[in-house]
């Protein structure tokens, strides 16, 4: 009787352990999209900060990017718009039974950026996708 109480008893402690290990590992992955969702406003805020009167040259908006946990993927302009698709990642802790790795979490930004009437650029971000990895 105590051999199936101590396997029960240990197989619930892993059960357990798992289940927190589990929890930890998705907070961990919530809060890195979250650090992605405020590269991608710092990305759009300094993309907009850089516009006076034409929009910023292909190498300005990677440095751009680059200074915001990102890639640029495209640069797409015309003569009333750009638009741009950027990879932003962070990284996070991932935990499991054999100690923690580093982690990465990855989404593309599409960012359509149109001069309105004023001569003001307007800012449409597209929807939100997963990308995979470069």
């Amino acid at each position: 009787m105590v051999p199936i109480v101590l396997v029960l008893l240990a197989a619930g402690t892993l059960m357990f352990m798992a289940h927190r290990q589990n929890s930890a590992n998705e907070r961990h992955e919530k809060e890195a999209l979250e650090q992605i969702a405020r590269h991608a406003k710092s990305y759009e805020d300094d993309v907009r900060g850089e516009t006076r009167g034409s929009y910023p040259s292909q190498e300005r908006i990677r440095t751009i990017a680059q200074r915001n946990s990102g890639t640029l993927v495209s640069y797409a302009p015309s003569d009333q718009s750009l638009t741009t698709v950027v990879e932003l990642f962070a990284t996070y802790q991932d935990s499991s039974f054999f100690g923690t790795s580093p982690s990465r979490a990855y989404r593309c930004y599409s960012f359509r950026f149109q001069k309105g009437a004023e001569g003001e650029p307007g800012r449409t971000r597209l929807p939100l996708q997963q990308c995979n990895p470069t």
